[in-house]
């Protein structure tokens, strides 16, 4: 299937999914009970990052790594969210407002993909909201630790802006003085039976491939 054909696929499920998602995140959910001698680590990230295809939330690779070293875990990722894309807002309420608040000890940006798909379009301004997030959060949060994955990617075909958004996206990390994990783009590429049913998502099989990969990253970072 060629990109463009994929891309109005995606356009109409994402729209649906970030309305659903936003929405949640307008309300109040219910809050676990936090170790308090926990490493609290937030995740700012979209589908991909919120386990969207996963039988469970506890197979999505976020939880997986935070459960294996015993970190407190906060994930309000949002289905279809980017940079920009399916994004309307751009301060107090929106989810880097909700990362800072909960005054983490290391930051998790998984931003970028969504954002493939306002690239034609939005490109500079793309560019211009990764800088801004990146460097409202440290300044907001710094003393925490940042770590920046590769925007991920989920077919063997590749547009041109998915390595243009990973060298913004990279550049922006190295420029606030993150941890940035590279390749994570190709970590599902050749294997569609890591895919659930809508095409779109890593299944369970996915997300383990995935949380192996970020374990050996973070690994290397020494967490």
């Amino acid at each position: 299937m060629k990109f463009d054909s994929v891309a109005r696929t995606i356009a109409a499920t994402v729209l649906v999914a970030a309305t659903l998602g936003l929405a949640a995140c307008s309300s109040t959910p219910p809050v676990a009970p936090r170790d308090p001698d926990a490493t609290r680590v937030a995740f700012y990230g979209d589908s991909y990052t919120l386990g969207t295809g996963a039988s469970a939330a506890a197979n999505r690779w976020s939880t997986v790594v935070s459960e294996e070293r015993g970190w407190s875990e906060f994930n309000p990722s949002v289905n279809g969210l980017g940079f920009i894309n399916n994004r309307s807002v751009f301060g107090d309420g929106d989810l880097p407002s909700m990362v800072i608040a909960d005054d983490p000890d290391i930051v998790f940006v998984t931003m970028g993909l969504n954002d493939n798909f306002s690239f034609g379009s939005r490109a500079a301004d793309i560019r211009a909201q990764i800088t801004a997030d990146f460097d409202r959060l440290t300044a907001a949060l710094p003393d925490a630790r940042f770590i920046v994955v590769e925007p991920f990617w989920y077919t063997d075909e590749r547009p041109a802006s998915v390595d243009t958004i990973i060298a913004w996206v990279k550049e922006a990390a190295s420029d606030i003085g993150a941890d940035y994990i590279p390749g994570a783009s190709h970590w599902i590429e050749g294997h569609p039976e890591w895919m659930a049913s809508d095409g779109l998502h890593p299944n369970d099989d996915g997300y383990a491939a995935m949380a192996t990969q970020m374990d050996q990253a973070l690994r290397t970072l020494g967490l």
